[in-house]
């Protein structure tokens, strides 16, 4: 991940050089959210670099953030490289704000025209074999979209990436229907119409994907999807 320049942090009083936890110094402010911030820390005490998710102290967002470290714990059964989703490695407070602390990812040029087939290929098969892992253990994303899909090293051929980003995702077994969730655009019909929804939907989400990675073109299947 590369820092994001225009994020501003004010709401949650940090900027860079603040120390999360107890050993954990901001060094860049990487992308934002309902739910809080994510920052690339430098862990003082092995100098690692990491990425940290500092969710606001709001009892919604505290609530949401258990229950994402439920989604992680069950995915920790899984071995993330194989698995090629981002590599949780447990979380911490910071006073009344939950942190979660995660690998360090690469961002990725996405190509207004779209990317070779060449290069389109792997990045699909990995999100596949993502999808394939999760629905194992029975978990639904419920999010999937190019932002939630990163590099592990974007100097590294051939590429390898990583699904990220389970704030909302779910077990199968526990999926509410009339509950919307995901970003519209990617989302399934199912999920926009309030039916119930399973690990199929993030098949439909990443045949989206698919297409803007080829053809660089989202706008009009968001408003297709609206349309549905």
């Amino acid at each position: 991940m590369s820092a994001h320049p225009s994020f501003s942090s004010n709401e949650l009083g940090l900027v860079k050089g603040s120390i999360l936890g107890k050993h954990y110094k901001v060094e860049a402010f990487l992308g934002e959210g309902g739910f809080g911030i994510v920052a690339k820390c430098r862990d003082t005490m092995t100098n690692r670099a990491v990425a940290i998710k500092v969710n606001k102290s709001r009892p919604d967002i505290l609530q949401q953030a258990k229950l994402e470290i439920f989604i992680l714990e069950q995915l920790r059964r899984l071995d993330s490289d194989a698995a090629n989703i981002v590599q949780w490695n447990g979380f911490f407070h910071d006073g009344e704000r939950v942190c979660l602390k995660f690998e360090l990812l690469d961002q990725w040029d996405r190509n207004k025209q779209g990317l070779p087939i060449s290069e389109v290929r792997p990045i699909l098969g990995q999100i596949t074999n993502a999808l394939s892992h999760l629905s194992s253990v029975g978990i639904v994303h419920a999010d999937l979209k190019p932002g939630n899909i990163m590099v592990v090293n974007r100097h590294e051929s051939p590429i390898k990436v990583k699904l990220i980003d389970f704030g909302l995702a779910c077990p199968a077994s526990a999926v509410i229907p009339g509950d919307f969730v995901g970003t519209v655009g990617y989302c399934a019909p199912e999920v926009m119409l309030g039916l119930p929804y399973n690990e199929a939907s993030d098949m439909w989400s990443l045949g989206l994907v698919a297409v803007e990675l080829a053809t660089g073109c989202h706008s009009t299947l968001r408003r297709m999807t609206m349309i549905i």
